[in-house]
């Protein structure tokens, strides 16, 4: 058959060993086997890789004045120096070697393999990538709760329940039988979630400019009207609970026994942009926005008594341990702060990641030991001992995880841009460092 070396068929030919001719295509791209028809998948046509191994060279003879190790490699089929030969070459063309080539040692790179995801990576544990959503051996995955059909966010356990509530952007409420892991009920809302908190015989959703709240003991449910925009967080503080929305307001509720209702309490003004997490500690209300900066604020009076301005991005997620406050945001930080004297705070420590972080999460693991839970944007979630940040394991996810909450008996759960929620539990095995 003729080829047109001018034409279409050049890379046709040239993937196929014909070596003879001299090709424009880059030499790299001509010795390399296509990895997908290796795993029998290419559907290139044509494909500009190798759709057969490399052959190996004959028995090594004794050659006169002027060889050279190009010529060989010319007159076997194939160009280029020797080192292109392949894993597992040791110069004897009669011996067989598979794809990865006798004992080699298989480098793993920290990312989920998307071919083992969807259930068919045919590398097994010869291949680079991940086969597994964890990496630590000081907790492992118990199950996958799969139904919402995007970002989850927000996830709630109410004390002594044994259900799991999921909201998620997809504008639904799922209910989580906690002994099948099965959803048992579907609720939709008619607008994206927000949030979600469970406190008491409560379950409060935060929606576009409004509160849900639901009794799950009477199913008594109130709607609280009063927000502009999108309502990212809530928090209960004292007798009352707070909701940061979009135009930078919190929204205040006391809750009256005598009605069984929430009622309006008072409007906290402050924030310039959207108000994304609160945390209550210490009779103090915590409150973080897209305008970088946090906001403390008295219980008792409702007033704003520092603000706090050491981030230079948006304040995603803030929780109180022990005597410090615990904060981070986009710009790549976790910040430590601490009250000095007089009682204003202060950072005493900044630990910096790669990444932008998303969510913090402060839990104890099965030796009781303090780990703080870090979601980046990179899909990962960091566990780190604290107060060193020594890391300890990582969860990786196909997209960011946004909600984390902690169940009971070492049981916590994720819940990510997917959709998915993950539910996790330490180890009772003594802890070692993880590889």
């Amino acid at each position: 058959m003729d080829f047109d070396l001018n034409g279409g068929n050049k890379r046709v030919f040239n993937r196929l060993g014909g070596g003879s001719t001299r090709s424009t295509a880059p030499t790299d791209s001509r010795q390399k086997v296509c990895f997908h028809w290796r795993a029998g998948r290419c559907n290139r046509s044509p494909c500009p890789y190798l759709h057969r191994e490399l052959p190996g060279p004959g028995p090594v003879q004794s050659q006169g004045p002027g060889y050279t190790n190009k010529r060989v490699a010319e007159e076997s089929g194939f160009a280029g120096p020797s080192h292109r030969r392949g894993p597992g070459f040791n110069g004897n063309s009669s011996s067989s070697w598979g794809r990865f080539g006798g004992n080699r040692t298989v480098t793993k790179t920290e990312k989920v393999c998307n071919f083992w995801v969807d259930g068919n990576c045919t590398y097994g544990d010869k291949c680079r990538y991940l086969h597994c959503w964890s990496k630590g051996d000081s907790f492992a995955l118990l199950t996958q709760l799969d139904g919402h059909e995007k970002l989850v966010s927000g996830i709630a356990l109410p004390s002594g329940s044994d259900k799991l509530y999921t909201g998620s952007k997809d504008e639904t409420l799922r209910v989580w039988d906690c002994a099948s892991g099965q959803c048992t009920g579907v609720l939709k809302l008619g607008g994206e979630v927000g949030c979600v908190l469970s406190e008491g015989p409560w379950l409060l959703v935060g929606m576009p400019n409004v509160v849900k709240a639901w009794n799950i003991e009477t199913n008594a449910d109130q709607s609280l009207n009063g927000p502009v925009g999108q309502v990212y967080s809530l928090v209960v503080g004292t007798d009352m609970l707070f909701a940061g929305t979009h135009d930078g307001s919190i929204l205040a509720w006391r809750y009256n026994a005598a009605t069984n209702n929430f009622e309006p309490a008072a409007s906290l003004q402050g924030h310039t942009l959207a108000v994304i997490t609160l945390y209550v500690g210490a009779n103090r209300l915590y409150s973080g926005s897209m305008d970088k900066s946090i906001k403390v604020w008295s219980l008792d009076n409702l007033q704003c008594i520092q603000t706090l301005t050491d981030h230079t991005s948006v304040v995603m997620s803030l929780i109180c341990w022990d005597q410090f406050l615990l904060s981070c945001s986009l710009d790549k930080t976790v910040k430590i702060w601490a009250a000095i004297e007089g009682g204003n705070l202060e950072v005493t420590y900044t630990h910096k990641e790669e990444n932008g972080v998303l969510a913090l999460c402060g839990v104890h693991d099965a030796e009781a030991k303090p780990v703080l839970l870090c979601s980046c944007n990179d899909n990962t979630l960091r566990l780190y001992d604290l107060p060193s940040f020594t890391e300890r394991g990582k969860i990786f996810s196909k997209e960011v995880i946004r909600s984390i909450q902690i169940g009971p008996g070492g049981i916590f759960f994720t819940g990510d841009g997917t959709g998915q929620v993950k539910v996790w539990k330490w180890s009772t095995e003594p802890t070692t460092a993880s590889s």
